[in-house]
Protein backbone atom coordinates (compact mmCIF):
# COMPACT_ATOMS: atom_id res chain seq x y z
CA UNK A 1 0.00 0.00 0.00
CA UNK A 2 1.10 3.45 -0.71
CA UNK A 3 -0.09 6.46 1.66
CA UNK A 4 -0.55 9.67 -0.49
CA UNK A 5 0.15 12.01 2.46
CA UNK A 6 -2.18 14.78 4.07
CA UNK A 7 -2.43 17.90 4.38
CA UNK A 8 -4.82 20.28 6.55
CA UNK A 9 -8.34 20.21 4.78
CA UNK A 10 -8.87 23.15 2.12
CA UNK A 11 -11.96 25.03 2.51
CA UNK A 12 -14.71 25.19 -0.25
CA UNK A 13 -15.97 28.99 -0.20
CA UNK A 14 -18.72 29.47 1.76
CA UNK A 15 -21.19 32.49 1.42
CA UNK A 16 -19.34 34.50 4.08
CA UNK A 17 -18.34 38.44 2.73
CA UNK A 18 -17.49 41.28 4.93
CA UNK A 19 -20.36 43.28 4.53
CA UNK A 20 -19.82 47.38 4.62
CA UNK A 21 -22.26 49.09 6.81
CA UNK A 22 -23.87 52.90 5.11
CA UNK A 23 -25.52 55.26 6.72
CA UNK A 24 -28.41 57.24 5.01
CA UNK A 25 -29.18 60.70 6.44
CA UNK A 26 -31.70 62.83 5.78
CA UNK A 27 -31.26 65.90 4.58
CA UNK A 28 -34.14 68.98 5.20
CA UNK A 29 -34.63 71.38 2.20
CA UNK A 30 -34.40 75.09 2.23
CA UNK A 31 -35.97 77.58 0.13
CA UNK A 32 -37.18 81.73 -0.50
CA UNK A 33 -40.03 82.82 1.71
CA UNK A 34 -43.37 82.70 0.01
CA UNK A 35 -46.26 84.22 1.22
CA UNK A 36 -48.70 81.90 3.52
CA UNK A 37 -51.13 80.37 1.26
CA UNK A 38 -54.24 78.61 2.36
CA UNK A 39 -54.69 74.70 2.66
CA UNK A 40 -56.85 73.84 0.26
CA UNK A 41 -57.77 71.15 1.87
CA UNK A 42 -56.95 68.60 5.36
CA UNK A 43 -54.14 66.76 5.18
CA UNK A 44 -54.00 62.93 6.40
CA UNK A 45 -51.08 61.27 8.06
CA UNK A 46 -49.41 58.68 5.44
CA UNK A 47 -49.30 55.36 5.92
CA UNK A 48 -46.41 53.69 6.92
CA UNK A 49 -44.74 51.64 4.10
CA UNK A 50 -44.69 48.71 3.99
CA UNK A 51 -41.28 46.36 4.43
CA UNK A 52 -39.35 45.41 1.20
CA UNK A 53 -40.93 42.15 -0.02
CA UNK A 54 -39.15 38.73 0.71
CA UNK A 55 -37.63 35.89 -1.73
CA UNK A 56 -40.24 33.41 -2.49
CA UNK A 57 -39.74 29.88 -0.73
CA UNK A 58 -39.04 27.80 -3.80
CA UNK A 59 -36.74 29.61 -6.96
CA UNK A 60 -33.96 29.45 -8.57
CA UNK A 61 -31.34 31.67 -9.94
CA UNK A 62 -28.53 31.99 -12.57
CA UNK A 63 -25.86 33.37 -10.17
CA UNK A 64 -21.69 33.77 -11.28
CA UNK A 65 -19.93 32.78 -8.48
CA UNK A 66 -18.87 36.01 -7.16
CA UNK A 67 -22.67 36.38 -6.63
CA UNK A 68 -23.27 33.72 -5.10
CA UNK A 69 -20.95 34.03 -2.50
CA UNK A 70 -22.25 37.60 -1.99
CA UNK A 71 -24.16 38.37 0.90
CA UNK A 72 -26.94 40.02 -0.63
CA UNK A 73 -28.90 39.81 -3.91
CA UNK A 74 -30.79 41.92 -6.36
CA UNK A 75 -30.75 38.79 -9.34
CA UNK A 76 -34.41 37.43 -10.49
CA UNK A 77 -35.56 34.62 -10.41
CA UNK A 78 -35.58 31.72 -13.61
CA UNK A 79 -37.51 28.40 -14.24
CA UNK A 80 -35.81 26.00 -12.39
CA UNK A 81 -36.39 23.35 -15.17
CA UNK A 82 -34.01 25.39 -16.95
CA UNK A 83 -30.22 26.17 -16.67
CA UNK A 84 -29.69 27.67 -13.11
CA UNK A 85 -26.97 27.82 -10.58
CA UNK A 86 -28.63 27.69 -7.51
CA UNK A 87 -32.09 26.97 -5.88
CA UNK A 88 -33.63 27.87 -2.60
CA UNK A 89 -33.71 25.52 0.02
CA UNK A 90 -35.51 27.74 3.25
CA UNK A 91 -36.36 31.39 3.74
CA UNK A 92 -36.33 32.66 7.22
CA UNK A 93 -37.11 35.27 9.90
CA UNK A 94 -33.78 36.97 11.16
CA UNK A 95 -33.77 37.33 14.48
CA UNK A 96 -31.52 40.20 15.33
CA UNK A 97 -31.87 40.94 18.83
CA UNK A 98 -29.32 39.90 21.29
CA UNK A 99 -29.51 40.17 25.02
CA UNK A 100 -32.07 43.16 24.38
CA UNK A 101 -30.48 44.89 21.40
CA UNK A 102 -31.33 45.07 17.79
CA UNK A 103 -28.33 44.25 15.60
CA UNK A 104 -27.08 45.09 12.49
CA UNK A 105 -28.19 42.91 9.60
CA UNK A 106 -24.82 42.45 8.34
CA UNK A 107 -23.06 42.14 11.89
CA UNK A 108 -21.19 38.47 12.38
CA UNK A 109 -23.65 37.61 15.26
CA UNK A 110 -26.43 37.99 12.83
CA UNK A 111 -25.01 36.34 10.14
CA UNK A 112 -23.50 33.41 11.92
CA UNK A 113 -27.34 33.25 12.90
CA UNK A 114 -28.22 32.66 9.27
CA UNK A 115 -25.67 30.25 8.35
CA UNK A 116 -26.73 28.15 11.53
CA UNK A 117 -30.24 27.93 10.03
CA UNK A 118 -29.35 27.04 6.28
CA UNK A 119 -26.91 24.18 6.72
CA UNK A 120 -29.34 21.81 7.86
CA UNK A 121 -31.56 23.37 5.99
CA UNK A 122 -30.01 22.55 2.84
CA UNK A 123 -28.67 18.73 4.24
CA UNK A 124 -32.49 18.26 4.72
CA UNK A 125 -33.40 19.48 1.79
CA UNK A 126 -31.11 17.32 -0.52
CA UNK A 127 -31.49 14.01 1.76
CA UNK A 128 -29.11 11.72 2.85
CA UNK A 129 -27.30 12.78 5.99
CA UNK A 130 -24.32 15.13 6.92
CA UNK A 131 -21.95 12.85 5.64
CA UNK A 132 -23.05 12.57 2.14
CA UNK A 133 -23.56 16.16 1.94
CA UNK A 134 -19.81 16.87 3.48
CA UNK A 135 -19.02 13.74 0.55
CA UNK A 136 -20.79 16.14 -1.95
CA UNK A 137 -19.84 19.13 -3.99
CA UNK A 138 -23.30 20.52 -2.77
CA UNK A 139 -23.01 23.66 -0.69
CA UNK A 140 -24.99 25.99 1.41
CA UNK A 141 -25.25 30.22 0.37
CA UNK A 142 -27.21 32.39 2.10
CA UNK A 143 -28.40 36.26 1.48
CA UNK A 144 -29.78 39.13 3.79
CA UNK A 145 -31.10 42.61 3.07
CA UNK A 146 -29.11 45.17 2.40
CA UNK A 147 -28.66 47.58 5.27
CA UNK A 148 -31.29 50.11 3.60
CA UNK A 149 -33.70 47.15 2.94
CA UNK A 150 -33.53 46.03 6.45
CA UNK A 151 -33.41 49.46 7.80
CA UNK A 152 -37.28 49.77 5.98
CA UNK A 153 -38.29 46.22 7.90
CA UNK A 154 -37.16 43.24 5.72
CA UNK A 155 -36.22 40.65 8.23
CA UNK A 156 -35.99 37.77 5.75
CA UNK A 157 -33.07 35.87 5.10
CA UNK A 158 -32.44 33.02 1.93
CA UNK A 159 -31.20 29.84 1.82
CA UNK A 160 -29.73 28.15 -1.71
CA UNK A 161 -28.51 24.79 -2.82
CA UNK A 162 -24.89 25.61 -5.17
CA UNK A 163 -22.88 23.13 -6.65
CA UNK A 164 -19.44 23.50 -6.77
CA UNK A 165 -17.64 22.54 -10.31
CA UNK A 166 -13.91 23.49 -9.76
CA UNK A 167 -12.24 26.13 -7.11
CA UNK A 168 -14.48 29.13 -8.33
CA UNK A 169 -16.93 27.85 -10.44
CA UNK A 170 -20.62 26.51 -9.95
CA UNK A 171 -22.46 23.74 -11.99
CA UNK A 172 -24.85 24.60 -14.32
CA UNK A 173 -28.18 22.22 -13.17
CA UNK A 174 -31.55 21.96 -14.88
CA UNK A 175 -33.47 20.17 -12.48
CA UNK A 176 -33.86 20.18 -8.59
CA UNK A 177 -31.11 18.93 -6.04
CA UNK A 178 -34.30 17.91 -3.56
CA UNK A 179 -33.29 14.94 -2.85
CA UNK A 180 -30.84 14.15 -4.76
CA UNK A 181 -28.38 12.72 -1.87
CA UNK A 182 -31.14 10.34 -0.51
CA UNK A 183 -29.93 6.99 -1.95
CA UNK A 184 -26.09 7.65 -2.27
CA UNK A 185 -23.82 10.46 -3.78
CA UNK A 186 -24.03 10.41 -8.08
CA UNK A 187 -21.32 11.34 -9.65
CA UNK A 188 -22.08 14.14 -10.87
CA UNK A 189 -22.46 15.92 -7.31
CA UNK A 190 -19.94 13.77 -5.81
CA UNK A 191 -16.17 14.95 -4.98
CA UNK A 192 -13.32 14.34 -6.45
CA UNK A 193 -10.16 15.45 -6.86
CA UNK A 194 -7.68 16.12 -9.78
CA UNK A 195 -4.61 14.97 -7.64
CA UNK A 196 -4.13 13.55 -4.37
CA UNK A 197 -4.88 15.79 -1.34
CA UNK A 198 -1.05 16.84 -0.35
CA UNK A 199 -0.40 18.15 -4.17
CA UNK A 200 0.09 21.57 -5.22
CA UNK A 201 -2.01 20.41 -8.68
CA UNK A 202 -5.21 19.17 -6.73
CA UNK A 203 -8.45 20.61 -7.00
CA UNK A 204 -11.57 19.52 -5.69
CA UNK A 205 -14.11 18.57 -9.27
CA UNK A 206 -17.14 16.62 -9.58
CA UNK A 207 -16.69 13.46 -9.98
CA UNK A 208 -18.33 13.49 -13.23
CA UNK A 209 -15.41 15.72 -14.28
CA UNK A 210 -11.56 14.27 -15.21
CA UNK A 211 -10.15 13.41 -11.89
CA UNK A 212 -7.93 10.96 -10.28
CA UNK A 213 -8.69 10.77 -6.52
CA UNK A 214 -11.97 10.57 -4.82
CA UNK A 215 -13.30 11.65 -1.40
CA UNK A 216 -14.44 8.37 0.32
CA UNK A 217 -15.15 9.13 3.95
CA UNK A 218 -15.50 11.83 6.83
CA UNK A 219 -13.64 11.84 10.18
CA UNK A 220 -16.04 14.03 12.01
CA UNK A 221 -14.51 15.40 15.60
CA UNK A 222 -17.04 15.24 18.69
CA UNK A 223 -14.76 17.91 20.69
CA UNK A 224 -15.87 21.33 20.61
CA UNK A 225 -12.48 23.19 20.82
CA UNK A 226 -9.74 22.42 18.28
CA UNK A 227 -7.80 19.82 19.31
CA UNK A 228 -4.63 20.98 18.06
CA UNK A 229 -3.33 20.21 14.41
CA UNK A 230 -1.28 16.77 15.29
CA UNK A 231 -3.72 15.46 17.30
CA UNK A 232 -6.63 16.58 14.47
CA UNK A 233 -4.03 15.26 11.74
CA UNK A 234 -3.55 11.69 13.72
CA UNK A 235 -7.26 11.19 14.21
CA UNK A 236 -7.80 10.02 10.98
CA UNK A 237 -4.82 8.37 9.86
CA UNK A 238 -5.89 4.86 11.12
CA UNK A 239 -9.46 5.22 9.87
CA UNK A 240 -8.73 6.47 6.43
CA UNK A 241 -6.19 3.52 5.62
CA UNK A 242 -9.10 0.90 6.91
CA UNK A 243 -11.66 3.05 4.16
CA UNK A 244 -9.24 3.52 1.67
CA UNK A 245 -8.43 -0.50 1.79
CA UNK A 246 -11.86 -1.92 1.85
CA UNK A 247 -12.64 -0.51 -1.31
CA UNK A 248 -9.08 -1.44 -3.12
CA UNK A 249 -9.37 -4.07 -5.68
CA UNK A 250 -6.14 -5.53 -3.79
CA UNK A 251 -6.07 -4.88 -0.16
CA UNK A 252 -2.05 -4.72 0.06
CA UNK A 253 -1.36 -2.39 -2.70
CA UNK A 254 -3.53 0.85 -2.58
CA UNK A 255 -3.09 5.04 -2.13
CA UNK A 256 -4.61 6.71 0.37
CA UNK A 257 -5.10 10.47 2.02
CA UNK A 258 -6.28 12.28 4.61
CA UNK A 259 -7.04 16.17 5.14
CA UNK A 260 -7.79 17.31 8.35
CA UNK A 261 -9.23 20.67 9.54
CA UNK A 262 -6.79 23.80 10.26
CA UNK A 263 -7.69 25.83 13.41
CA UNK A 264 -8.87 28.91 11.41
CA UNK A 265 -11.44 26.05 9.32
CA UNK A 266 -12.58 24.75 12.97
CA UNK A 267 -13.43 28.31 13.81
CA UNK A 268 -15.70 28.30 10.88
CA UNK A 269 -17.43 25.49 11.60
CA UNK A 270 -15.69 22.73 9.70
CA UNK A 271 -15.09 20.11 12.53
CA UNK A 272 -14.54 17.24 10.37
CA UNK A 273 -11.70 16.07 8.05
CA UNK A 274 -11.90 13.65 4.16
CA UNK A 275 -10.78 10.50 3.73
CA UNK A 276 -9.63 9.99 -0.06
CA UNK A 277 -8.61 7.13 -2.20
CA UNK A 278 -6.81 6.44 -5.71
CA UNK A 279 -9.93 6.42 -7.97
Amino acid sequence: MTRAGGRPALPLRAAVAALLMVAVGALAGCGEDTPEQPDPSPTTPSAAADPPAGPASRACYALPFDSAVAPTTEAEPVPCTGPHTSETVAVGEIDAVVDGHLLAVDSEHVQARVAASCRPALEKYVGGGQRRLRLSMIRPVWFTPTVEESDAGAEWFRCDAVVLSGTETLAELTASVRGVLADGVPDRFAMCGTAAPDSADFERVRCSEEHRWRAIDVITFEATKYPGAKAAKAAGQNRCEDAAAERADDPLSFRWGYEWPTREQWQMGQNFGRCWALD
